[in-house]
């Protein structure tokens, strides 16, 4: 079955929301949904949304903040854009009825958290992004232009392969249906919103479905895609054998909260930073991944007894009741933590309006690489990110869209050929296993250049298998997931390969010192094709 629309979007979190609400204003609206429509990292997101709105706080602090927390890698340009439209996309992310927490006075309850120089931290208690995803969710239901398909795969990127103009164009994807059966979807412009790859590390405060399918389909698509070696490990998730991806949000360091040593109760941070636990995020997880493996500890502790059981459950009532169902009580005891896989900052080069360099795709959000993260996200800028490019694209996506107009177009179908339906599913388990579990030993938190070799090779025959079983076999979840991190996998390993020097999330032992005169640049990766 073949289905058109004028905006095709890849994703509905925050970025593809924002942008399908607007879009709606100018042509149809197809939004595709891996799970169900609400499943996605920005319904997990637990801190809040960066943007200046206090009296003593300035968009020079905040662009300041977010360039010393990206290690100078970051655009100014893009940063500046960023800070300063910020404030106005959540007014109007407040008009759609998001509901933040708020003082007697009427104003934002504003918090902090580490790399911020400012309480300027926007929230609805610790579970934002799930109030985002609500209210987002409500107003493009109201729209009535905005079709959503549940339970959908994106295979890969059809591209115009006719002589002429529209040549190496996008023209929409195929699509996995919940019934095994494959569709084509077509746009007039193509947007992937697809979030991030955490499930290509082994532990990952990311849910399933995050593969990082857009990533990988772009770059088979020969789109350029950057600065993959800067994965973002978040310093604290819950560690308890029966916990599954549980974050504990940056926010409880924000508000006083206390790494300690395990098996002596230290305070360690200030032997790593002057700003202890409020240093950014990856100088935080190299110095528990570096006392974890000083003492031998399996994890450390993040106390926050020292603030009391009411206001714990005041202001973290999701993390404290979480907790609690795992045995835990954070106002009487600490909290066990290890880092884990959280953010991509690297993806699909764009510019300031989401065009990739594939004409008709567009990115946003995680998924994108606009250079707003640099070397390292500040935290509480990815929700920023989504509203703000999601907002930003619309208009030369409209733009594109007017321009074509009505277009006869020629796509194939979808064809399995000679494929069949597999009786090895332990193909598929093995695979994923050995790459997240590769990933996490060879191209973690400390890397060095024996281990990214090792890495490449593992992954260069791990894609070969992969590569042939995808041709042979009838197209299921599982294995158009495996393939993406695979590719995922492949790009990080290729750009931290290339990068000599240690910046940010990228460190290495061959290289422990940032080099700006040969390395203050983006490491660009393109297929052929």
């Amino acid at each position: 079955m073949v289905r058109e629309f004028d905006f095709l979007v890849l994703g509905g979190g925050v970025a593809g929301l924002t942008f399908a609400l607007e879009a709606s204003k100018n042509g149809r609206v197809g939004v595709l949904t891996k799970r169900g429509r609400a499943e996605g990292n920005t319904v997990y997101a637990q801190g809040g949304i960066a943007a200046v709105l206090s009296p003593d706080d300035s968009f020079e602090k905040h662009h300041e903040d977010t360039m010393i927390a990206g290690a100078g890698l970051n655009h100014r340009d893009i940063v500046d854009i960023t800070v300063r439209e910020g404030p106005e996309r959540l007014k109007e992310l407040v008009a759609f009825g998001a509901d933040f927490n708020r003082r007697e006075n009427g104003e934002f309850d504003l918090t902090r958290e580490g790399g911020h120089s400012k309480r300027r931290i926007v929230h609805a208690g610790d579970i934002t992004g799930r109030e985002v995803q609500r209210a987002l969710l409500a107003a493009c239901d109201e729209t009535g232009k905005i079709d959503f398909f549940e339970e959908t795969t994106a295979i890969d990127l059809i591209l115009d392969r006719t002589p002429g103009p529209t040549k190496g164009r996008c023209l929409g994807c195929y699509v996995l249906r919940d019934d095994g059966s494959i569709d084509t979807f077509l746009g007039k412009v193509t947007v992937l919103a697809t979030g991030g790859a955490g499930k290509v590390y082994l532990y990952t405060s990311n849910p399933d479905v995050a593969t990082g399918d857009g990533v990988a389909m772009a770059y088979r698509a020969g789109a350029k895609i950057a600065n993959m070696e800067f994965y973002q490990f978040h310093p604290t998730c819950l560690f308890h054998p029966e916990a599954k991806n549980f974050l504990i949000s940056e926010a409880l360091r924000g508000e006083g909260g206390r790494l300690r040593v395990k098996s002596t109760g230290e305070r360690f941070m200030k032997r790593y930073d002057e700003r202890q636990e409020l240093a950014p995020r990856d100088i935080v997880a190299r110095a528990i991944d570096s006392e974890i493996k000083r003492t031998g500890d399996e994890c450390v502790h993040l106390d926050m007894t020292h603030l009391g059981k009411s206001y714990l459950v005041e202001r973290f009532p999701n993390i404290y009741a979480t907790c609690r169902e795992f045995g835990i009580d954070m106002a009487v005891q600490p909290i066990p933590v290890v880092p884990a896989a959280h953010f991509m900052c690297g993806g699909v080069v764009t510019d300031a309006f989401g065009r990739t360099s594939v004409p008709g795709l567009f990115a946003i959000g995680e998924v994108s690489c606009t250079g707003l993260h640099g070397a390292n996200r500040l935290a509480s800028n990815s929700l920023l990110e989504g509203l703000v490019f999601g907002h930003r694209a619309v208009d030369v996506c409209a733009q594109e869209v007017k321009s074509i107009g009505v277009q006869k177009r020629d796509v194939r179908e979808w064809d399995s050929g000679n494929a069949v339906t597999s009786d090895e599913r332990v193909v598929v388990s093995q695979n994923w296993e050995e790459i997240r579990r590769l990933m996490w030993n060879y191209v973690g938190i400390v890397r060095t250049g024996k281990r990214l070799d090792r890495a490449r090779r593992r992954l260069d025959m791990l894609r070969d298998e992969i590569r042939q079983y995808y041709w042979d076999t009838q197209v299921t979840r599982d294995v158009v997931e495996l393939r993406n991190i695979a590719d995922v996998a492949f790009l990080i390993v290729e750009c931290a390969s290339r990068r000599k020097e240690s910046r940010g999330l990228h460190y290495t032992l061959d290289f422990p010192a940032s080099d700006d005169a040969h390395w203050l640049h983006d490491t660009v990766v393109q297929r052929e094709l």
